[in-house]
């Protein structure tokens, strides 16, 4: 027989695995600028979606079928192509601390996103909160003293608009197979899908030494096989906006990491941002998941 306490204990352990997929996350920003120093950043996405998708595909051995074919290939690219592609931009271009942090508005936009694509309003709090995150961007990113590039901010900003797509969908479209395809599917769909913009886009990648073998096995075996299939099982099982909170724990490791292993450090009135960010996203994101229960 199961009560109220096992429930709870079932839910606290699924918010628990969910979490493990973001801290992971918040150490791509290091793994990518000590381990593959020069590496163009779509071929970094490629190599770390295609391998692990074909890995995952090769084991489940089942294919998509009729819709799920289009399904599969926008949530690759919303979750993979896109998202990584940004996300690799911003490494490079930003510390991972700032990188992490701005990305950290994905929740902002999943409550925005609920009205229009799960028919969820978000209501006028949610609206402010969302508003006051943007704020704490515009504290974290443009600040005199922040010697900050462009092109990173507006990578980083892409690359969390098309996670929150690919989080809401991914509540939104359930597939009748099992989680490990799921994720097979959009690994594999978002790898081919960025494969030619890569090759034809960007330089050829420098010869691998065996620290880049491992940070390509950390980004793929890790980050991306294990990380999205806990990330995808928590969207199956909890709220997408109490998920996507989750996210804030990516930002707070990749600041843990740089300071302790790059020596990176935010200014006063970046921390100021970043604390804006967290505290306007967690109140927005207790207000959806409160509507979704209702």
């Amino acid at each position: 027989m199961t009560g109220p306490g096992s429930s709870t204990e079932a839910r606290r352990a699924d918010l628990l695995l969910t979490a493990i997929a973001p801290v992971v996350w918040g150490s791509t920003y290091i793994a990518t600028t000590a381990l593959l120093p020069g590496f163009p950043p779509m071929t970094v996405a490629m190599l770390r979606a295609l391998p692990a998708g074909l890995l995952l595909l090769a084991l489940v051995r089942e294919l998509p079928a009729g819709i799920w074919w289009v399904r599969a290939c926008v949530l690759g690219a919303l979750n993979f192509s896109l998202f990584w592609s940004m996300l690799f931009v911003a490494a490079y271009r930003l510390p991972g601390g700032v990188a992490a942090t701005i990305g950290a508005v994905q929740p902002l936009i999943v409550i925005l996103l609920m009205p229009l694509l799960l028919a969820i309003p978000a209501g006028r709090r949610a609206t402010v909160a969302a508003a006051t995150g943007l704020g704490g961007v515009a504290l974290l990113a443009l600040t005199p003293q922040a010697d900050l590039d462009p092109m990173g901010i507006a990578a980083a900003l892409m690359g969390a608009a098309s996670m929150a797509c690919g989080t809401v969908l991914s509540r939104k479209w359930r597939p009748p197979v099992s989680l490990l395809t799921f994720t097979a599917w959009q690994l594999t769909a978002g790898g081919l899908l960025i494969a030619p913009f890569a090759l034809a886009l960007e330089p050829a990648m420098p010869a691998p030494s065996t620290l880049n073998l491992l940070g390509l096995l950390w980004l793929g075996a890790i980050g991306a096989a294990l990380g999205y299939i806990l990330w995808f099982r928590g969207i199956a099982l909890l709220e997408p906006p109490l998920v996507s909170t989750l996210g804030f724990l990516s930002p707070m490791t990749a600041v843990l990491l740089g300071w302790v292993f790059l020596d990176q450090a935010l200014t006063l009135l970046q921390t100021m941002g970043a604390l804006l960010v967290i505290a306007s996203s967690g109140s927005g994101t207790d207000l959806a998941r409160a509507q979704m229960a209702a």
